[in-house]
């Protein structure tokens, strides 16, 4: 019998626990993962995508530190690109290692990933996503002045770039995707949401663009289109909830997609945090298949739909 085809999208605060930022500290809980997802790979084909927030912010605070005029920082979705080779290495190692202890010879890859974008999403015009670090607003308007960036003021904390989210189109790497996992391989890919490209209108040819495209929509996306049975969106918390945080909070268990969508119209979820998580999962339930959100620590019952908030058509 074959086996299931899963996309498990890790998020980036994932791999920090408690917010530690080391590379040491990052690779503990990549251990973690990797253990947990071995122990797996004998029931299911795995891919698995991650976010890389707190990574490709540090990676642009390197780059704009140490800026020279004969080492100018590498462009936004060169860190992203950076950052999917950082994470995907820890977590190839990671599973290795795992497979080693387990006295098993499976294949792991990390893709980097090219995840295209229409070069007119109207995300091009109003860039939201906050990156990289922070800045006084006279450091910040003299930045946007000098780089062309656009700055705006983050939750009282002090001003940073913002840059476009668009929405992913495709996956350039599909057909080797699909290639590895039929091989037995367990993938790594559409890290970070992938590194946002756009085709020329003339020749069609493939141009990078500073933007930032969200985790869960990427990894939806490639879920879609390698025909994944099941998409998981892993983050903090055992379930989505209603009310989270205050005294009369519901945990959302299994749902359909129009409850979903009329608890996303009522507002109940926070842009940046479980929004997308729910518009992820609740896309891939529209195809007829299951969309799950659920913890790094309930992974596996939510494999068997026994925890997370599960959304089915």
């Amino acid at each position: 019998m074959a086996k299931k085809r899963i996309v498990i999208a890790l998020g980036g605060n994932a791999l920090q626990k408690n917010g530690e930022v080391s590379a040491a500290a990052q690779k503990a809980v990549a251990k973690k993962v990797g253990e947990l997802i071995a122990k797996l790979s004998s029931r299911f084909d795995i891919v698995i995508a991650h976010g890389n927030g707190p990574q490709v912010g540090n990676i642009l605070i390197h780059e704009e530190q140490a800026a020279s005029e004969n080492a100018p920082a590498m462009p936004l979705e060169t860190a992203v690109a950076m950052s999917q080779g950082q994470i995907g290495y820890w977590l190839a190692q990671s599973l290795l290692n795992a497979f080693a202890k387990m006295g098993k010879n499976k294949k792991v890859a990390t893709v980097i990933t090219q995840v295209e974008v229409d070069k007119n999403d109207p995300a091009f015009k109003n860039p939201s996503k906050p990156v990289g670090q922070f800045y006084s607003e006279k450091e910040a308007k003299k930045l946007a002045k000098e780089k062309g960036w656009v700055v705006k003021e983050d939750a009282g904390r002090g001003w940073r770039r913002v840059v476009p989210s668009p929405k992913p189109k495709g996956i350039i790497e599909k057909r080797e995707i699909i290639d590895l996992i039929k091989s037995g391989t367990i993938v790594i890919a559409a890290g970070g949401g992938g590194v946002p490209v756009y085709r020329t209108k003339i020749l069609h040819t493939l141009k990078g663009v500073d933007a930032v495209i969200d985790k869960d929509f990427a990894a939806e996306k490639l879920a879609e289109m390698i025909k994944a049975d099941l998409f998981l969106s892993v983050t903090a918390v055992d379930y989505a909830y209603i009310n989270f945080g205050k005294p009369d909070q519901l945990a959302l268990k299994r749902i359909t997609e129009k409850e979903a969508e009329y608890y996303i119209k009522q507002g109940f979820f926070k842009p940046g945090s479980m929004l997308p998580k729910i518009l992820a999962t609740t896309e891939f339930a529209k195809k007829g298949k299951i969309g799950v959100i659920c913890s790094l620590d309930n992974l596996e019952k939510a494999l068997k739909l026994e925890s997370g908030t599960i959304i089915v058509k």
